[in-house]
């Protein structure tokens, strides 16, 4: 055998060579494991191989991300998550499996769900002023409902208080749906919601949305404005989802995914999709994502010490 015969056969092939998988930390249905799945079809296409998704759900997403953080750093297994399990639960948990910053390689930043602020329809707060008279009161027995201590609902909560100074008692509920169920009995007063999942109920009359935490309009409901334009500066609240890798991929590994991710994003079909589901599109570098966790990770970090949030 010559040497440039030798060299060739002993290359590594090409990546990738073989499926890959894409950790959900949440279970099937939910609006993590419905993007996850939306970009494994993008990724099989571009890629030439099998892009599976499987589901670790437990403890809050962390169980999944944990497993990510262990896998070895080959781009054959990747994290598909939330921002709670990244920049909340470190400061909420005693322990984790996992040190978000030092064990993973963000890959490409996917898309941000931008909560709303919501009331029901018989309620007698009809803008954010209201809200924010009531809970200024001495006697203020306002209350917000969340999805759960810890949730993104949760600190959006919080985060509201902060910055407007009021006084507010949470109310966690095991999941969305009790959540909004409670809101819609007139059991707790408020709540900080996604807008996929309340659209349907303020288009119907049962729910009156007040503003959306976002620096742009929502297209599903374009009547509701910001929180700045509601008399509320500097207060954003929502998830995003994102890929990682594990640290120490191969950064031509993580520039080839983050390309393909990329130009998925710019799919019209895929926009669309997204759009409907009050999603707002995001993309960009991996050092790009990067500096969005940073500031993330430090922004979730200061909630969660000013209002003492914990897990159960």
């Amino acid at each position: 055998m010559n040497t440039v015969t030798w060299a060739q056969s002993s290359a590594s092939p090409p990546y990738p060579n073989r499926s890959i998988k894409l950790i959900v930390p949440y279970a099937p249905g939910g609006g993590t494991d419905l993007t996850a799945r939306l970009m494994a079809k993008v990724m099989t296409t571009s890629l030439g191989q099998s892009v599976v998704v499987e589901n670790r759900a437990g403890a809050g997403g962390t169980i999944g991300n944990e497993a990510v953080a262990k896998a070895p750093a080959d781009g054959y297994t990747l994290l598909f998550s939330a921002a709670g399990p990244l920049t909340v639960s470190p400061h909420t948990y005693s322990k984790l499996g996992y040190e978000p910053i030092k064990s993973f390689a963000p890959v490409a930043l996917i898309s941000a769900q931008p909560l709303i602020l919501v009331v029901n329809a018989n309620s007698p707060f009809n803008s954010v002023a209201d809200i924010i008279k009531a809970g200024a009161a001495k006697n203020s027995k306002l209350n917000y409902g969340s999805f759960g201590n810890g949730s993104v609902a949760h600190l959006a909560g919080e985060s509201f208080k902060l910055v407007t100074k009021i006084n507010m008692t949470h109310i966690p509920y095991k999941g969305t749906s009790p959540a909004l169920t409670a809101l819609l009995g007139g059991e707790i007063d408020l709540m900080f919601d996604t807008i996929s999942t309340s659209a349907p109920f303020v288009k119907s009359g049962k729910l009156r949305a007040l503003a959306i935490a976002y620096k742009n309009r929502s297209p599903l409901l374009p009547n509701v404005p910001t929180m700045e334009q509601a008399g509320v500066n500097n207060f954003e609240a929502g998830t995003w989802y994102g890929v990682l890798a594990p640290a120490g991929t191969d950064k031509k590994i993580i520039q080839q995914i983050n390309s393909v991710l990329n130009q998925g994003l710019k799919d019209k079909e895929i926009a669309e999709i997204f759009t409907a589901d009050g999603a707002v599109i995001l993309g960009g570098t991996p050092e790009e994502f990067n500096t969005f966790f940073l500031a993330e990770y430090k922004k979730n970090e200061a909630i969660v010490k000013a209002a003492g949030v914990t897990e159960n």
